[in-house]
């Protein structure tokens, strides 16, 4: 239960924050901090702070105007103080992390009377490496055997080393902290890779420049901070880690997901496996090529003469079961879809229920231990080389000779790695009935040299609830899960089976401050079922062609060729050829500049028509004048070439279910409100949504998704409801 006293502190810091700001209190926003304060505040604890109780997490959907930043932040923080933890906010965009921590907490330090220091965490691949800078500035190729490692890996030209110049030159004199983002002009990866390590790679503390390292100076900032702002790719990572690696451990946190409606489709990411043969066997032919080399410079230490006297053996064992893994992909060629499926991506084959054929069950098999044989050694000699750089350590091996080699093998270690989860993913079978299979796949890529195919074995799992639930709402020490789409049709049931979120959770749907009424939901008579592709085209065209000059219009598409065509149309058209001037498309200029030049437009009395995909149905924040009309030209369907989901689909129908209704409308019901929602950004906004796809009033899922929406007045055919 929460203490009078926290709960006055908490009070007493909202006042403060809206007269400092002179906002007016939101009645969401007080229910907002009054749920995160109850569950947070009533996590019970055993003698020494641990947390004993099940019900320490609370999910709540706030749509945009709730203020849920400023409402999570005063109800979690006071309450992680008092109990001794540290609150972690973790975001999906890029945008919104900046929001927290250079607008929403500094305005919280400022004025709310609580105490505390923050910090912002990253990965350490988002930082400089000194030691590579320093190899780089040095002439690393010097080393022939790392130059042609890099050569394969990344390809670097004279611009790396002036880049470098200028980078060490702006760390030294403190202009610069090491970070990526933060570095004026954007660094290609090409160099950047040269520039910076991953955990595998870096000694820590027995590296020369650790007292200088950007890493651990940010890193030591965030051991001190009482908020640490985050995001969900990295916390997963830690995750993945065991936690406390990056980050605090997980029983010492209490965790703010916002935007938590993408955790799920992280969480998949970071389980997803692949292997590109072709990739594979040139990294494996470099270490071939190198055994000479290696044995040279490191076999003076008798562990590591050892261990690298064991790798032909297993590179043999190794080499000609890829050449068969390749054989028997390319012999499953006839079973694949000609089609593009998408960049890049030329064709794929999908195991039904993601069950390999036998052949490549035993094959992956044989090639599991080989693969775990060439980890263990080059892990052994890869803990040595580190010991080889602790100056109160005895190895037998020049610290010169670690150092040089190190980046090396642990970047093969890293490859042998994934390898073997791959290989173990296929040759394991999913034996547990009351549990969704793996999704096993190949997939054949338009290769990185511009030549040829490359084949690439993939497998996932198909859920991350399970792990989730274990590895993150079982550890945490107390969590917040907030988003403006965490229901599906209205109900929480489909994020708690995506996130493993148990049914003893705190769920709450927080009433939004806008008043609905006062956009337009209307389906035209031009809308007609897409099924009839030309048709529904050719109604997409009309209705563009008839917009009025002076709209701010947002046109939303499912497919890239469907946008196109409709662009082409338009153009090709002499009596809408000016109307299609005024079109700005996705992916043709830069999202932040295509933003721009509509504001542009609308301030100027011009009509803006944005045409955009997907990632432009969330995220975009266009208030006011600046946009007035949403086009939906299709329900938001998800696109049934997805292997992950077409096998969890596939497990559900063979248990009697209707993975339709039981997934493809709920998450559509997300993503038409997502869509919907780019309308009404402010208290004041108005306009219209119109959506072209008349399967919304023919089909029986089509009312469940029509309720699901905020109370907009509806329109059908030209005539208002009511």
């Amino acid at each position: 239960m929460l203490e009078p006293a926290l709960k006055q502190e908490i009070q007493e810091a909202y006042r403060r924050v809206l007269e400092a700001l002179a906002l007016k209190p939101r009645y969401g926003q007080k229910l907002m901090i009054a749920e995160i304060a109850r569950t947070l505040g009533g996590i019970e604890r055993d003698e020494q702070g641990g947390r004993v109780g099940n019900q320490h997490i609370c999910v709540l959907e706030a749509g945009t105007g709730t203020g849920k930043t400023l409402a999570y932040l005063l109800a979690a923080l006071p309450i992680a103080k008092a109990r001794g933890k540290r609150l972690v906010i973790s975001t999906a965009t890029v945008a919104l992390q900046e929001q927290v921590l250079h607008q929403d907490l500094p305005a919280l330090k400022a004025h709310s009377g609580i105490s505390f220091d923050f910090a912002l965490a990253k990965g350490r691949g988002r930082y400089l490496c000194l030691s590579r800078l320093e190899q780089v500035l040095d002439g690393a190729e010097a080393n022939p055997t790392l130059s042609l490692f890099e050569r394969q890996l990344a390809s670097g030209d004279e611009r790396l080393n002036e880049l470098a110049t200028e980078l060490a030159g702006a760390y030294a004199n403190g202009r610069w902290e090491g970070d990526r983002d933060s570095w004026p002009e954007a660094i290609e990866d090409r160099y950047w890779r040269q520039l910076t390590i991953d955990h595998r790679q870096c000694t820590n503390r027995r590296c020369g420049h650790f007292a200088a390292c950007a890493f651990f100076r940010a890193r030591k900032r965030v051991e001190e901070a009482d908020v640490i702002v985050s995001n969900h790719d990295l916390v997963l990572a830690d995750l993945a880690l065991g936690g406390g690696m990056v980050l605090p451990a997980p029983k010492e946190c209490f965790y703010v997901f916002d935007e938590a409606h993408h955790l799920p489709d992280k969480a998949l990411d970071h389980f997803h496996q692949r292997l590109p043969l072709h990739a594979a066997g040139r990294w494996l032919n470099l270490l071939k090529k190198s055994l000479t080399d290696l044995t040279t410079a490191l076999a003076v230490q008798p562990v590591i003469k050892r261990l690298l006297a064991t790798l032909p053996e297993a590179l043999n064992a190794i080499e000609p079961r890829l050449d068969e893994a390749l054989r028997l992909g390319r012999s499953l060629e006839a079973a694949l879809p000609a089609q593009e499926l998408h960049d890049g991506v030329r064709r794929q084959h999908r195991f039904e229920m993601g069950r390999a054929p036998d052949a490549l069950r035993e094959l992956a098999g044989a090639l599991v231990l080989p693969f775990a044989s060439l980890a263990r050694a080059l892990e052994g000699i890869l803990d040595i080389l580190r010991e080889s750089l602790d100056p109160d350590k005895s190895t037998g091996l020049a610290r010169e000779q670690a150092e040089q080699w190190l980046p090396l093998i642990a970047l093969l270690h890293g490859r042998a790695l994934e390898a073997h989860a791959l290989w173990q993913a296929f040759a394991v079978a999913d034996v547990e009935a009351d549990q969704p299979p793996q999704a096993r796949w190949l997939q054949f890529e338009a290769a990185r040299e511009g030549a040829g195919e490359e084949l690439v074995y993939a497998a996932s799992p198909v859920s991350a609830a399970q792990t989730l639930a274990q590895h993150l709402w079982g550890r945490c020490f107390g969590a917040v899960l907030t988003s403006a789409t965490l229901t599906a049709l209205g109900g929480f049931e489909r994020t708690q089976e995506r996130a493993g979120l148990a049914n003893r959770y705190r769920y709450q749907r927080l009433p939004s401050p806008f008043d609905y009424s006062r956009a337009v939901l209307s389906v035209p008579r031009e809308a007609v079922d897409p099924a009839s592709r030309e048709r529904h085209e050719r109604s997409i065209i009309d209705f563009v062609a008839g917009l009025e000059e002076q709209g701010a219009v947002l046109v939303l598409f499912s497919s890239r060729r469907q946008l196109r065509a409709v662009e082409q149309a338009l153009f090709d058209a002499e009596e809408s050829r000016e109307r299609a001037r005024s079109i700005l498309v996705q992916d043709q200029i830069p999202r932040r500049e295509l933003l721009e030049r509509h504001r542009r437009r609308i301030d100027e009395g011009k009509g803006s028509i944005i045409f955009g995909l997907a990632s432009f149905a969330e995220g975009i924040d266009l208030p006011g004048e600046y946009l007035t009309h949403v086009v939906i030209t299709r329900l938001p369907f998800a696109v049934p070439d997805d292997p992950v989901g077409a096998t969890l689909a596939e497990w559900i129908e063979s248990r009697g279910g209707n993975a339709f209704m039981r997934i493809t409308v709920p998450d559509a019901s997300v993503r038409l409100v997502q869509a919907c929602g780019r309308l009404i950004r402010k208290e004041v906004d108005s306009g219209r949504i119109t959506l072209l796809d008349r399967r919304v009033l023919t089909k029986r899922y089509g009312k469940a998704l029509l309720d699901s929406l905020p109370p907009f007045r509806r329109e059908i055919d030209g005539i208002e409801q009511n």
